[in-house]
């Protein structure tokens, strides 16, 4: 991704050429991302005005698109304490379950085994649910922590 931005940034800053609009509209995915995660339009070296300002690139169409159809990733961040922390996020299809946790497959393919977290709320319909009622079957969108190969699941909202 910095690669891309970096090329982005190169060709809308470099010799006073501009970047092909599909390269731009291409490159508004993935500011928009990073804003997401704390940087600035500006940090891309003038590619983020560039990318988000262009027509037919909307910021908040963009962030909308990422929340719906984002099927899985990690995120490392810093804690207050100073820690890092693998953040994990999962959509899909809940393949297996029992009382120690659940697998979740996502629609590429990608699987993830997710072990229940002490600290774990289930939600289904905005509304509080137990645990069980992750089963087979049901489609769910997971978030928790990675330590190792060991993924403990925080949250998990059914539907």
């Amino acid at each position: 991704m910095k690669v891309l931005i970096f090329a982005v940034a190169l060709a809308v800053t470099g010799c006073g050429a501009q970047a092909p609009a599909a390269d731009v509209a291409d490159a508004a995915v993935e500011m928009v991302a990073l804003q997401e995660v704390g940087f600035e339009a500006g940090d891309a070296g003038g590619a983020g005005d560039a990318a988000t300002d262009s027509p037919g690139v909307r910021p908040r169409a963009v962030r909308k698109l990422l929340r719906k159809n984002t099927l899985h990733g990690e995120v490392v961040v810093r804690t207050r304490e100073g820690e890092e922390r693998t953040v994990v996020v999962q959509r899909g299809e809940v393949t297996t379950a029992d009382d120690k946790g659940f697998t979740v497959k996502s629609s590429d393919g990608y699987e993830v085994t997710w072990t229940f977290g002490d600290r774990l709320r289930v939600t289904e319909n905005r509304k509080k649910a137990e645990r069980g009622a992750v089963r087979p079957g049901v489609r769910v969108g997971v978030g928790g922590v990675r330590d190792g190969s060991a993924v403990t699941a925080r949250l998990v909202i059914i539907g």
